[in-house]
């Protein structure tokens, strides 16, 4: 029994889709056909229908003509470019009867010819005679565009696979008139049949080097040489990922808005201002939502807005450090406090310290303590070490990540400006005032304030690198 019903050949334009199809077309009992689920034809240009079903029927039920190529006498397949049909794709990946064929080429190459064949018109070429060549000028913002576009879409099927378990056939532009790979890829297929030779009635379109392809050929170069290739410039992250955490969020009796707190953040503040809205007492908020709640929540209240509040890094940390692990309380993690002593060396006092009396904690007492909880924030945030990552100190942007797999919040405020920015978002759900917000900051910021130094700022920034790329924190002070 064949190991595959059918195969989806995932490819781009300009890639040699129609050169492989044309070869794979060449094995007894394999047929592809073409884009068969094109937004602009069905599998072929100026072509009506494929296997009795035409494009307005397609557009209805494109698995009708998935169903027809499954049921083929041959192992049937089709070409599926990253902005095909989407109804189709999860359908495909998912199933692990379905042969994948992963068709790929240097994207400068496949741009600068896909620019050129939108120019000349002439997408295909069998007579060498007939060939149109021209030369295109290179846009670097619409090559950037083209690049994210390819490498989304290959890293969504990368992980499709790696998580089904599942693998594919990768063939590049420049094996194509490989006898041996193209075999091998019938091999894959399950098919008895071989190549003794590779399709000749097509031909290689635009040959010509680069330099004579491109008018401004000097600057590509040079735009090229900005393109981070390599992704030298990311910030590595090892974070776990998080869910939504939905049972956090908090939203105001009456109207219609939503709190959803990253933690260690303004909380107290913000509850009260929720509560006051309404006129109401912070016992009245609406909370331990669930999906099926929030969803009804939403549902009832047709005008709603959400909302979430970044604090500095440096500000946060500092928080979850007096609340989680420096001091006792209904926030504290004594088991892991007890390991930081113990394993990681942290210098913190055996008993929790009084903050307010700085004669029997003092400040070099403090600052040491902190300086050192912000040196093993960096190694766990980089999985570096056996203590789970608390969402009380998680990075801000991995936790709005977690909220993203239900709903991003309609506005990430940030503290130093809240009262204004709470303020908008009251106006927003048809509110003419806005109740007065409380402070904000942390209790024990003062003891911060005393502590702070750009050693402290540096550790911040070396653990929560993340966070201050990607919502562009200064310095706290």
């Amino acid at each position: 029994m064949s190991r595959f019903d059918y195969f989806i050949l995932l490819a781009e334009m300009r890639t040699g889709s129609n050169l492989l199809e044309a070869n794979i077309n060449m094995l007894d009992g394999v047929t592809c056909h073409g884009e068969a689920f094109n937004p602009s034809f069905v599998g072929y240009p100026k072509t009506d229908a494929l296997l009795g079903i035409d494009r307005v029927a397609r557009e209805k039920d494109p698995f009708a003509l998935l169903g027809k190529i499954k049921e083929s006498d041959t192992l049937a397949g089709f070409r599926f470019f990253h902005d095909h049909d989407p109804r189709i794709l999860n359908t495909c990946i998912e199933d692990p009867r379905c042969a994948k064929i992963i068709l790929t080429r240097n994207p400068l190459d496949s741009f600068v010819s896909w620019k050129i064949a939108q120019t000349t018109g002439q997408w295909k070429l069998t007579n060498a005679t007939h060939s149109k060549s021209t030369s295109i000028t290179f846009d670097p913002a619409a090559f950037e565009a083209h690049l994210e576009a390819i490498q989304s879409f290959q890293v969504r099927i990368q992980r499709a696979l790696q998580t089904s378990g599942q693998t594919a056939f990768y063939i590049s532009y420049d094996d194509l008139r490989d006898l041996d790979v193209l075999n091998g890829l019938a091999q894959f297929l399950g098919c008895d049949a071989r190549l003794s030779n590779v399709n000749k009635k097509l031909k290689k379109q635009n040959p010509a080097p680069l330099e004579e392809r491109v008018s401004n050929y000097d600057e590509m170069t040079s735009a090229l040489a900005r393109l981070d290739r390599f992704d030298l410039g990311r910030t590595p992250h090892f974070e776990p990922n998080r869910g939504p955490a939905i049972p956090t969020y908090v939203a105001a009796p009456q109207s219609g808005v939503l709190y959803m707190p990253l933690r260690s953040g303004p909380d107290k503040a913000v509850r009260q201002w929720l509560a006051d809205l309404d006129h109401a007492q912070p016992e009245a908020l609406i909370r331990k939502f669930t999906q099926k709640s929030l969803r009804m929540w939403q549902e009832t209240h047709e005008t709603h807005r959400s909302f979430a509040v970044l604090r500095h890094p440096l500000a946060r940390a500092h928080a979850a450090f007096c609340d989680r692990i420096l001091l006792d309380g209904p926030q504290s993690l004594p088991e892991i406090r007890a390991n930081l002593i113990r394993v990681h060396k942290l210098a913190l006092p055996q008993v929790a310290p009084d903050l307010a009396d700085p004669g029997t904690y003092s400040d070099a007492d403090h600052r040491r303590a902190f300086g050192g909880f912000l040196d093993f924030l960096k190694t766990n945030l980089a999985g570096q070490t056996s203590i789970r990552v608390d969402p009380s100190w998680a990075s801000q942007l991995t936790l709005l990540q977690g909220m993203a797999q239900f709903a991003l919040p309609d506005h990430i405020l940030r503290e130093e400006t809240l009262a204004e920015d709470l303020g908008f978002v009251a106006r927003q759900v048809g509110l003419a005032q806005s109740p007065k917000l409380g402070d904000t900051a942390h209790r024990w910021e003062g003891r911060l304030a005393a502590i702070y130094d750009p050693a402290l700022e540096a550790a911040a920034r070396d653990a929560y690198a993340r966070d201050y790329a990607a919502f562009g924190f200064g310095n706290w002070r």
